[in-house]
């Protein structure tokens, strides 16, 4: 195994970090700051902000602040960006550098932190190469001397993305996406309710000038009659298609259409197409009543999703972790996300990449251009295009494979979304789909009938469970199991759900020696809001719930905050699993979140009281501390609220609250919509691929280790695995994995409240290059 690498080798001592945000502001800009602030006085560097962007660089004085621990308090929950963001033409000349170089070296700040869009970020490099000879220039006029020339010989960039439009190559999400997402979903959501009753249209304008990222997933994620994107511009003849397809959803009975316009949006020759254009179209056509909402800056307002502040404080992390370690031949770096690791690239080549997109929409090379905006961007396409046109029954293959679908365990939001999604991908692959109510207790029952196209329709935004689910494993029905799938001629499982999915699929594997019946394809989806199914780094319904839990958590330090002097002892829930609590502490600005996966003792339950009696001596007089549901037997939530309350008297009052299963209901989130709608579509076509492969002799048979597997997101890549597999991997009793990556991310809370903590940085400080994708002909 290679050697463990831990930050506290590295040292800040002597460095001066400057941060700043340029550009378009983001949710979730402001976590990043809290994070770049609070990494850089752990390792004992100064941190200055530098307000109003390369502006407040430039004219310096006041605008240029050495801040403290507590000048970040009470930010992470802000949107936009507290320390504010300008364009500025002054820094486009080498005059406006020449003043921010000498700002600079005044304070001695030789690394800089800088989060915005590509803009803002080639800027930023650009300084860097000149760096040198502006100091050279500085020190001729005489306005440094040549000591500080020799002392700041290099300047060190790193950049973040902060963008909502996610328009930037290189990372998976930049800052801000998600919850411009979030703000997208709630007007689709409140405007589904107000277009069904009166049967209308609905035209809706979201940003993204020259990305359709926002507009691609939201379609998505509400399940849009049509989209215009600038990457993937219509084909000629698209107001006919669209005005057939409009009336044929209107004629299966569905009250309302929904079309989603990026403010890019072209045709094939490069012309714009806009909201306006495209309402006139559809009343001058079709007569439908329709409307127009162009949401506008909404989308870049209100507060950041838990994803983006946990996006944004591992980011900012990282980027101190990286000037910490750079050197005079590091090139300037941006911090990205590739599935669920934090990864370092060149800046520089991120920037190329995301000009190569413009210029290949400019060339009308529309299929180049979606391909360079990478994996995911490509994969929500081709999701959209599946899901969104139903095909006459004349064109689709006949397969003669029943395909039955399963939730299993308790309800988490998104699995609605993943059923639609499965649906509608079989139907369009010919199969037969069937859907079992209330899991394997229902098909023992034989609950179990045909679901269409238009069975599905507006299910991604439903939470729960709309088949029903129940917790029952299919080990006491086996015999009756088996006599369903017989009278049904079923083919294949796809079961939806959590841990007790997992156990099914281990049950149904075993009796295949008993009834050749379950000899057939399986696939499952983890489903659960705990996170806790081997094979998977995300469940469907954990992001919903973490998003639920930190909502109530900023409300509730509102409320400590107003008192003053008050500590929130908060109940999670989540089983053995503590990564709804670890995370939501993470996000939410926790001072400790109590797991079982991480012991704790009586003397550390004392020490979280005494570091808690030394923050209300500080200007932060309020304490949230979060514990899992099931973190220890005899240190339970009442026991620890009253040690706190006990051993807190006369500096802090305690209070205490359990969530329960308001965190297992609700809207599912724009992440647990797409995520469960794009692993169904997968899961889908797998199947279908297994059903080709073991189809001989007339029917069905497969009893290979890999034709029962999962399918789930491992690091960076979306894999199928087989159960069997992994067992290994299972610890039973308590219904975890034996390994869970975010565990790793548990001494960033810790850090981030202003504890000690050994943090774990083997998997950072390489250097990575931008994955190019093969460009295919069109």
């Amino acid at each position: 195994m290679p050697e463990k690498k831990f930050f506290e080798n590295l040292s800040g001592v002597g460095k001066a970090i400057g941060v700043l945000t340029s550009g378009g502001d983001a949710q979730g800009m402001n976590a990043a700051v809290r994070a770049v602030v609070r990494m850089g006085l752990y390792v004992e560097a100064k941190v200055y902000f530098i307000y109003e962007g390369y502006q407040g660089m430039v004219d310096g004085g006041d605008n240029i602040a050495e801040v403290s621990w507590e000048s970040v308090s009470s930010i992470l929950q802000v949107g936009g960006t507290v320390i504010g963001s300008a364009r500025c033409k002054d820094f486009r000349t080498r005059e406006g550098r020449l003043k921010a170089a000498r700002n600079l070296v005044k304070r001695g700040i030789t690394n800089l932190c800088v989060i915005g869009g590509d803009g803002s970020l080639t800027g930023a490099n650009l300084f860097r190469e000149e760096w040198s000879g502006l100091l050279d220039e500085l020190a001729r006029s005489g306005e440094i001397d040549e000591d500080s020339v020799k002392k700041h010989a290099y300047l060190n960039i790193v950049g973040m993305v902060g963008s909502i439009d996610n328009d930037f190559c290189g990372t998976d999400m930049t800052i801000g996406t998600d919850s411009a997402l979030h703000r997208i979903i709630e007007v689709v959501d409140a405007i589904m309710t107000t277009a069904q009753s009166h049967q209308r249209t609905f035209v809706l304008e979201v940003m993204g000038r020259h990305c359709g990222y926002l507009a691609l997933v939201s379609a998505l994620a509400c399940g849009a009659d049509w989209v215009f994107i600038p990457e993937y511009p219509p084909e000629q003849g698209w107001e006919d298609q669209m005005c057939t397809r409009l009336s044929e959803n209107r004629a299966r009975k569905k009250r309302l259409n929904i079309i989603i316009v990026a403010e890019g949006a072209i045709d094939c020759h490069n012309k714009s197409i806009t909201s306006e254009q495209i309402k006139d179209l559809v009343v001058q056509r079709l007569g439908f009543d329709t409307r127009v909402t162009i949401l506008g800056h909404v989308q870049r307002g209100g507060t950041p999703s838990a994803f983006d502040r946990i996006l944004a404080s591992r980011m900012g992390v990282e980027a101190v972790l990286a000037l910490l370690e750079a050197t005079p031949k590091t090139p300037a770096c941006v911090v990205s996300l590739s599935g669920n690791q934090a990864v370092r690239l060149p800046l520089m080549e991120c920037v190329q990449m995301t000009q190569e997109v413009q210029k290949a929409m400019d060339g009308r090379k529309f299929l180049e251009a979606v391909q360079l905006r990478g994996r995911s961007f490509e994969n929500n396409l081709n999701t959209y295009k599946l899901l969104s046109n139903k095909k006459p029954a004349s064109e689709l293959p006949k397969t003669n494979f029943n395909i039955a679908i399963f939730n299993v365990g308790a309800p988490a939001a998104g699995m609605n979304a993943a059923v639609r999604a499965a649906v509608r991908i079989g139907i369009t692959e010919g199969h037969t789909m069937f859907a079992v109510t209330d899991g394997f207790e229902g098909f023992s029952k034989g609950q179990i009938k045909e679901i269409t196209w238009g069975d599905v329709g507006g299910w991604t935004g439903q939470g729960g469970s709309i088949l029903g689910t129940k917790r029952t494993l299919p080990g006491k029905y086996l015999q009756k199991i088996a006599e369903q799938m017989r009278a049904n001629n079923i083919n294949a499982f796809l079961i939806i759900g959590g841990f007790e999915a997992f156990e099914s699929c281990l049950q149904l594997t075993e009796a295949r020696a008993q009834f050749e019946e379950f000899c057939i394809p399986i696939c499952m989806l983890p489903a659960t809001i705990s996170n806790n199914v081997p094979g998977s780094d995300f469940t469907i319904g954990a992001d919903t719930s973490l998003n639920i839990i930190v909502e109530t958590c900023d409300r509730i330090k509102l409320s400590a905050s107003g008192t003053k002097r008050r500590v929130f002892i908060i109940e999670t829930m989540g089983g053995y699993c503590g990564y709804l609590a670890s995370m939501g502490g993470l996000a939410a600005g926790a001072d400790v979140a109590y797991i079982y996966e991480e012991k704790f003792d009586i003397r550390e339950l004392q020490a979280n009281v005494e570091h808690l009696t030394g923050k209300m001596k500080t200007t932060i007089q309020r304490g949230l501390v979060l514990r899992n549901e099931n973190s220890s037997e005899n240190y339970t939530t009442d026991f620890i609220y009253q040690l706190y309350s006990e051993e807190g008297k006369g500096v802090f009052d305690t209070r205490k609250n359990v969530l329960g299963h308001m965190q297992q209901g609700g809207a599912p989130s724009p992440f647990d919509r797409n995520y469960g709608t794009k692993i169904a579509a997968k899961a889908i076509l797998w199947l279908s691929k297994k059903l080709k492969e073991s189809y001989q002799k007339g029917k069905v048979f497969t009893n290979n280790e890999d034709s029962v597997c999962l399918l789930g997101m491992r690091r960076r890549n979306l894999v199928f695995q087989p159960v069997g597999q992994l067992k290994d991997e299972t610890d039973f009793e308590h219904r975890i994995p034996k390994e869970q990556w975010w565990l790793k991310l548990r001494p960033l809370m810790k850090i981030l409240a202003k504890y000690k903590a050994s943090y774990d940085i083997s998997d950072s400080g390489q250097l990575e290059h931008v994955h190019r994708p093969k460009l295919t002909e069109a």
